[in-house]
């Protein structure tokens, strides 16, 4: 079976990741270093604006825009105060004396099987400082060992905990009751700004570590749903209630599955002293607004985030992201270094392997299936539209036209679970199959995408298939599509993709030129227009002009600018 790889083309300020499985590319991320990702990112800011209308509200972060904080979104800001104060510089229960360093933590989403409504698992971690490993000292707010934590609801210590966080302000409360302008809070970014829309943010904050998400507002515990074993699930979560921090609840990851409890122990332990050292920045009363703790870069991200055992090796073209990538594998991930390497090519590594020419393809609006069929893939501001057709495709080997339909939506839906997952392709989304007449049919193609979307790690929700072919369908968008990243609207038509023609501006300077005429001195009008349309009202509209000047009394001269838009004229006289 072959093995999966990552490849990283660090050059000139930009850096893109590409992750191939079983010789195809997968997924893809950019990002540059005038535009880094801000997810995960704490930021003490200040409220603006509190809309009782939308339970909303605005907060100052220091961005262009400003970022936007739903009230579920929220914990009581003297609440959360209370929480952190004194809560910090602390060891868990999983920290002894010899604890020196832990694994980086994960900006990815991880779904528990008991996960606080809602909640995503998102933000990062950075290596801890040697200072961090020398810290020794125990907390006097670790509980006695020998007292049993009271557990909640499901026996685990999860929601219904008795040493519960703060909890989350329902959706109910009026968001004024909440917090008030002018108000310093601390919030954490969980969705990038897209499009207009500034930052999405939460007061829930999560610190994931290589193995563990730790939470220090929220107390629970849960496990990955992605480890597939129970009886797996059941013993980290025994290990987990064990020796969980004083303070917070923990999601154990996917890549926690088969470790030992030293080296969970250890990742709790170093997420435990980063929240400290956060609550201390805080603390030292920074300007507002202020970043308390960044994100590592996408180099590092990636190590931490994708470099799994199903990951055969990380390729990499820039020899100091090379170094700084080995340093980071030698700390956290020792017996990794091998499967780094540096790649010393003459031609772009992306072009070595043939992932240029895939990016050029999977990006385009029409995507071709092997069939003949194609996609035609529209993205607008909330929803996507991806359209099915059989182009030409006539059901070679087919018994009838159901079957030949059938065929081609079943192949259109493995093309479109790659093209979400590939494009980064998010919100609302509509793909409208080829109508079938057999509910049986319509089940086959929902199923079968459903299945091809178990690998996504961005939680999708799947409609069945209406009447009309239709399947409406959402996929959690946490930051820009790939699309979006690459490509900017065309400054031209201004998005649209569609001009006005050459003969219409062309009837619209006519009109334009009843309108002003009896504003403009002399007995001539300039018109100073694109060449293509001064050339319609030489040619196809020539009985049109003339008609113009015996109507108006005047000469009517055309002056091509080749520097106009096509659509723009103005009139002079003379």
């Amino acid at each position: 079976m072959p093995k999966n790889i990552l490849v990283i083309n660090a050059e000139f300020g930009e850096t893109r990741v590409a992750l191939i499985e079983d010789g195809i590319i997968a997924e893809l991320h950019v990002e540059r270093s005038q535009a880094r990702t801000t997810v995960g990112n704490l930021y003490l800011g200040r409220v603006t604006r509190v809309l009782p209308g939308m339970q909303a509200a605005f907060v100052d972060i220091g961005h262009e825009r400003a970022a936007f904080l739903h009230v579920e979104d929220l914990i009581r800001p003297e609440d959360f105060e209370s929480y952190i104060s004194g809560g910090h510089g602390g060891r868990s229960d999983a920290a002894d004396d010899e604890v020196e360093t832990s694994a980086p933590a994960s900006d990815a989403e991880e779904s528990s099987e008991e996960a606080t409504p809602e909640r995503s698992v998102e933000g990062g971690s950075e290596p801890p400082s040697q200072a961090e490993s020398a810290d020794k000292a125990k907390s006097g707010a670790r509980r006695d060992r020998r007292q049993p934590r009271q557990r909640g609801r499901d026996g685990r210590g999860g929601r219904g905990s008795s040493n519960a966080g703060p909890a989350r302000v329902s959706r109910t409360t009026p968001i004024r009751d909440v917090v008030r302008e002018g108000q310093e809070i601390i919030v954490q970014v969980s969705k990038d700004p897209i499009g207009t829309k500034g930052a999405r943010v939460t007061s829930h904050v999560s610190l994931p570590g290589r193995y563990v998400v730790y939470m220090p507002t929220v107390d629970h515990i849960g496990v990955s749903r992605r480890i597939g074993s129970a009886r797996e699930r059941e013993r980290l979560r025994d290990a987990i209630d064990a020796m969980r921090p004083p303070k917070g609840g923990v999601i154990v990851r996917t890549v926690a599955e088969g470790l030992t409890k030293g080296q969970i122990k250890a990742d709790i332990a170093y997420l435990v002293r980063l929240w400290g050292e956060i609550v201390r920045k805080r603390e030292a009363q920074p300007k507002v607004p202020s970043c308390l703790y960044s994100e590592l870069d996408l180099v590092l991200r990636t190590a931490r985030d994708a470099f799994g055992d199903e990951v055969e090796k990380i390729v990499i073209d820039d020899k100091k992201s090379f170094e700084e990538l080995r340093r980071f594998i030698e700390t956290f991930m020792p017996e990794r270094v091998k499967d780094i390497e540096l790649y010393e090519g003459s031609e772009p590594i992306f072009d070595a392997y043939g992932i240029e020419d895939e990016i050029r393809r999977a990006l385009s609006r029409k995507v071709p299936l092997p069939s003949g069929g194609y996609l035609v893939i529209d993205q607008a501001e909330a929803l996507t539209a991806i359209d099915v057709n059989t182009g030409r495709f006539v059901g070679k080997g087919s018994k009838d036209l159901e079957e030949t339909i059938l065929k081609t939506n079943l192949e259109a839906v493995e093309e479109i679970a790659y093209q979400l997952r590939f494009r980064n392709l998010g919100g609302l989304i509509v793909l409208d199959t080829i109508d079938m007449d057999r509910p049986s049919n319509r089940e086959k193609v929902r199923q079968r995408l459903t299945e091809l979307l178990q690998k996504d790690k961005a939680r999708t929700t799947i409609n069945p298939i209406s009447d009309l072919g239709l399947i409406e369908m959402t996929r959690k968008r946490t930051r820009e599509s790939i699309g979006r990243v690459l490509h900017e609207p065309c400054f031209y038509c201004d998005g649209t993709g569609q001009l006005q023609s050459r003969t219409t501006v062309a009837y619209e300077i006519l009109r334009q030129l009843r309108r002003e005429y009896a504003s403009l001195s002399g007995y001539q009008v300039v018109v100073n227009a694109h060449p293509a349309v001064v050339d319609v009202l030489k040619t196809e509209e020539a009985e049109a002009l003339a008609t113009a000047e015996n109507r108006f009394m005047r000469r009517i001269e055309l002056v091509p600018r080749r520097e106009y838009h096509i659509e723009q004229f103005d009139l002079q006289g003379k």
